[in-house]
């Protein structure tokens, strides 16, 4: 993942998620180590179409939902997979089997937040660091990929066992399978729901 996209996770992780919409590029850019031009990058879009105002030293989140449509449509989910492959478990199953560094994404970040799953999925999308302590748990066959393992950056772990409430949107915005829909509809409920 791009840091400007570590960046509008963070932002978008404190105004849907803890209810801050006041920030400096100062803080952001110590939270993560990187430099205030990469902050002033990440803001430049969002500037640009009304959802981030700035005044002096300081900027507000002022409209989430257009920074969250506007990752969805840039995130790039594909440039992230590090290894797909079919194993013959049921979901509940792989997701059970996996260790306790990684982080789930997708589908099974959703059931979690939602507490209910939309629909009934069969793949599972994790994040981590390491592939082969994953791939280690299972055998694998031939077929449709049902595990995708995708790269976690560094800050990805500081959010818990699932990916943020605006990443697993935005994850979900880009994923093909016909159910994806349903969750993201659900997820953006949940969103409205706490924004408002």
């Amino acid at each position: 993942m791009k840091k400007i996209e570590i960046i509008w996770r963070e932002l978008l992780f404190e105004v849907i998620e803890k209810g801050n919409r006041n920030f400096t590029q100062k803080d952001i850019a110590a939270k993560f180590g990187f430099s205030t031009s990469t902050v002033f990058q990440a803001l430049k879009t969002p500037r640009k179409m009304g959802a981030v105002r700035v005044s002096g030293r300081n900027f507000t989140l002022e409209d989430p939902e257009k920074l969250l449509y506007h990752w969805a449509s840039v995130r790039d989910i594909e440039k992230d997979v590090i290894f797909k492959g079919r194993v013959d478990s049921s979901i509940f199953e792989v997701e059970g089997a996996m260790p306790p560094e990684i982080v789930f994404g997708g589908y099974t970040a959703a059931r979690n937040i939602l507490e209910v799953s939309p629909a009934d999925y069969d793949k599972v999308f994790v994040y981590t660091k390491e592939v082969s302590g994953i791939k280690d748990r299972f055998n694998f066959t031939k077929g449709n990929p049902n595990l995708f393992i995708l790269k976690a950056d560094e800050f990805i772990e500081k959010y818990g066992q699932v990916t943020t409430l605006a990443q697993t949107f935005v994850d979900l915005w880009n994923m093909s399978e016909w159910y994806a829909k349903e969750f993201s509809r659900s997820l953006k409920e949940k969103i409205d729901g706490l924004l408002s």
